[in-house]
């Protein structure tokens, strides 16, 4: 529907991890689709393969960057830190960017994106240059010292404090500690008191919420809406509870809402209350008898992380068998024998791959983990723990496939472990099989695949992929048929107070004419 002139992909690998891989390839192979294609990202991944530019961006220990995990009932913040920078600034040093200190020059996102706005604006003409720039030192660019000192003296509570209790700055304080548990009861905040202060300027609605003008929960117009709305929620600050003001939840109601005034205004009124939804995978729907099955391709085993451990030594050693997990009495049905071939079948196009057969699973369901499949398209080039060679032909079809045309094998390099690898099995792309199947209401893609479970054919070999990526866009088109046209009511492209990052002004959220005709 256009062309992107510039695009980059952020720590991020379409091709390999979202659904129709095959299709992603072809756009980013067009310059007529894509003028420029940037890979950003500390590992090599199968999208760099077609990428004009490949710049590694540090991990972990070469970043600073902030990281958050579900690990008790509270709520923290750690701090990661560039480690070789940090050491030698302890030995008072000073760098200007994180890359001067890195191994192999290797940069931090943060600064990147900070000096190609400045690049891109040069005289601030464009008023983008001016979103960073210093504020301690006009003229320059933001330092990630600033950013991270405004970041943790202004949006994370009680850090200040803590801070301060010990004689430091906030920055330092994280810099010293990494991590910083905020105080208070995290557990059930939709009951914490509001104080009087924060109601100032509000008004109570019959329903009993505090509304504040000027909020997209209080406004005649968009135009009404003054500054930044919440990322989530419409800006009231409070609902009565028994008397008290209570912080709430962030619904137009402020209330757990069972029923959804939004689903019903919006369009989608048989969904405003909780109900059984049949999905693309319903049993009843499934021929048994011609080996229908359902597959779960998502499921995570503990060892591997997303598609970012190939470089893992230790854990590729660990997990690298792929199998489909089949329990027995359906293996029996389908003539499926231990470690037989087997062959999957989408509605979009096929892939080989070993079987498991195991009680671990239910009968008429077959799993395929997540993270396995991964491979490189030249034989000397982007070597890893876990991708095999392959290579990517059109059949007289049209059709594309992937072949597996070898598995792991140890190799010599400047880490003696490799030659060392005793493993072959780099396990099967099977997301590329998976037509983009959007729901209708959230638009998030639908994982789960009906699909055909049978013995390999004359011919297959294991790890093949075949895919037709025009029965993909056929499909794609069929579920888009599937949603509501916009506008929603009073003109708008979503719900004002649906959660979104880094929310536009609220005038953004207005069809024009042109497109409401």
């Amino acid at each position: 529907r256009g062309r992107i002139d510039t695009y980059f992909t952020r720590v991020y690998n379409p091709l390999w991890t979202n659904p129709d891989g095959f299709t992603w390839m072809e756009v980013l192979r067009d310059p007529e689709l894509i003028g420029c294609h940037v890979a950003l990202t500390p590992t090599w991944n199968e999208s760099a393969w077609f990428a004009d530019y490949v710049l590694p961006m540090g991990i972990a220990s070469e970043r600073h960057d902030v990281a958050s995990f579900e690990t008790h009932n509270g709520r923290w913040i750690g701090f990661r830190q560039p480690v070789a920078r940090r050491h030698h600034e302890l030995d008072g040093e000073t760098f200007d960017r994180t890359y001067e200190a890195n191994p192999g020059e290797v940069w931090e996102e943060q600064e990147f994106w900070i000096d190609l706005s400045w690049r891109i604006d040069p005289d601030g003409s464009l008023g983008i240059r001016s979103q960073f720039e210093s504020q301690d030192e006009p003229g320059t660019p933001l330092t990630l010292d600033e950013y991270y000192t405004m970041l943790f003296g202004g949006s994370v509570p009680g850090l200040p404090e803590a801070a301060e209790a010990v004689g430091l700055t906030p920055l330092e304080y994280m810099r010293r500690k990494g991590s910083f548990s905020l105080p208070g009861d995290q557990y059930r905040v939709y009951e914490r008191d509001v104080p009087a202060s924060d109601l100032a300027g509000a008004e109570r609605d019959a329903g009993g919420v505090w509304r504040r003008p000027g909020t997209a929960g209080s406004h005649t117009s968009l135009e009404d809406i003054r500054g930044h709305m919440p990322f989530i929620g419409d800006g009231s600050p409070a609902i009565d509870l028994d008397g008290q003001a209570k912080f709430g939840f962030p619904t137009p109601s402020k209330k757990l809402e069972f029923f959804s005034e939004t689903l019903r205004d919006w369009g989608w009124p048989e969904y405003s209350m909780p109900a059984f939804i049949r999905s693309q995978v319903h049993w009843e729907d499934l021929d048994m008898l011609a080996g229908e099955r359902i597959l779960v391709p998502t499921f995570r085993i503990p060892t591997l992380i997303h598609t970012r451990s190939s470089n893992s030594q230790w854990l590729n050693e660990i997990s690298h068998r792929h199998p489909l997990w089949l329990h027995p009495s359906d293996a029996e049905k389908l003539g499926i024998e231990e470690e037989g071939l087997v062959r999957i079948t989408t509605r979009t196009g096929h892939f080989v791959i070993h079987a498991w057969r195991t009680e671990g699973i239910r009968p008429g369901v077959v799993a395929a983990s997540h993270h396995m499949g991964r491979w490189r398209l030249e034989d000397d080039a982007a070597r890893s723990w876990g991708a095999g060679k392959a290579s990517i032909e059109r059949d007289d079809d049209g059709r594309w496939r992937l072949r597996r045309e070898r598995g792991h094998v140890p190799y010599e390099s400047a880490e003696p472990d490799t030659g060392l690898i005793w493993w072959t099995d780099t396990g099967v792309h099977q997301n590329l099989t998976f037509p983009v199947q959007p729901d209708p209401i959230s638009g998030m893609h639908c994982w789960l695949q009906r699909v055909t479970v049978a013995p390999a054919e004359l011919g297959d070999a294991y790890g093949d992929v075949v895919v037709d990526t025009a029965a993909s866009h056929r499909i794609f088109e069929e579920w888009l048929a599937k949603t509501r046209p916009g506008p929603g009511p009073g003109n708008l492209r979503r719900p004002l107070w649906f959660a979104r990052p880094v929310k536009p002004a609220a005038t953004a959220y207005r069809y024009s004419s042109s497109e409401s005709a």
